[in-house]
């Protein structure tokens, strides 16, 4: 199985995350933001990473890529069953891909990313979202966040792993999340990470994120 797009993409994060946690081997092929190979462009039509190979079969999106993964491999179980719980779940995952990803992309794109692609960053635009829009965004899932530390059942799903990927990226150029404001935040982050599979893929991003200018 060959997983298509470039490292430390949140998305690409979320799958290599999942499939660790599933056990699953994913060979990781760079791809993305303009470069990729026919087996990628086939894969992802339109450039959209992560894209996923197996054999024959092939898919884009981070989604549509754990949904066949967790249908090869149901266990263990990180989507649930029940149907509030299973529906929540898909609440927390798009709710990182569409609203905390968005933000946090502008903070790590103009402090860390930009400079690294030739680009001219916009620290203001980073500094704006870091001020405005993050702090709700913390705020409704500190509020979240339930004593168990984990969002869904009490126990570590797939929501976790979704609300956690964005955030690392952020957690690299920003410190504006704090524990005296969002003690359960920082705590949830901080041991979600301290996980396997996170562990793992971040001392492979770590070769990749030195190269990157931060602010």
């Amino acid at each position: 199985m060959q997983l298509f797009g470039m490292r430390p993409s949140p998305f690409v994060r979320k799958v290599l995350a999942f499939a660790a946690e599933k056990g699953i081997a994913l060979e990781v092929v760079p791809a993305g933001m303009g470069s990729g190979d026919e087996a990628f462009r086939a894969a992802s039509p339109f450039g959209k990473m992560p894209a996923f190979v197996d054999g024959d079969f092939s898919i884009c999106d981070s989604t549509a890529i754990i949904t066949y993964l967790d249908s090869l491999h149901p266990d263990p179980n990180l989507i649930p069953t029940e149907a509030k719980a299973r529906a929540r779940t898909i609440w927390y995952e798009e709710f990182a891909d569409t609203i905390l990803q968005p933000a946090g992309a502008t903070i790590f794109f103009n402090r860390m990313l930009a400079a690294a692609m030739g680009r001219e960053p916009d620290l203001a635009a980073a500094d704006a979202v870091e001020a405005e829009k993050m702090p709700p965004l913390y705020d409704y899932l500190e509020k979240a966040l339930p004593d168990s530390g984990f969002l869904i059942e009490d126990r570590f799903t797939l929501a976790d792993i979704a609300v956690v990927s964005p955030m690392v990226n952020v957690g690299w150029c920003s410190e504006a999340l704090t524990a005296d404001r969002w003690p359960r935040m920082v705590a949830y982050i901080a041991a979600i990470r301290a996980r396997p599979s996170f562990v793992g893929l971040e001392a492979e991003e770590a070769k990749i994120v030195a190269r990157f200018k931060v602010r």
